[in-house]
């Protein structure tokens, strides 16, 4: 009986609707990802090059907003959701610092 359920958890039983929402958890994830790390990337330019202090303190708080707002609204549907949304930030990570790397010796 046990194992009947484990494999009702699987993957292949996923209705398409839910497949077709992992997949969008996970570009939203990749979009307002790269928009974090951009914005992180912004601000250490701007205290590099003696930006205004204002002007950082917005960008750390838009973007602090922008992730939170993100992954409390995929929490809301489950663990799974949210999982596949963290990983979308971490695809946009891997890229946004690979981009960083070809810009910025």
């Amino acid at each position: 009986m046990d194992e009947q359920r484990v494999s009702s958890w699987s993957i292949d039983n996923l209705p398409v609707w839910a497949m077709l929402g992992f997949v969008a958890y996970l570009a939203a994830g990749i979009a307002v990802g790269t928009c974090y790390f951009r914005a992180v990337w912004w601000s250490v330019r701007l205290f590099a090059l003696g930006g205004r202090a204002v002007t950082s303190a917005a960008l750390v708080i838009g973007r602090f907003i922008l992730l939170g707002g993100l992954l409390a609204l995929a929490s809301l549907n489950g663990p799974l959701p949210l999982l596949v949304s963290a990983l979308g930030v971490l695809i946009a990570r891997a890229a946004v610092m690979y981009s960083v790397r070809k810009v910025a010796p």
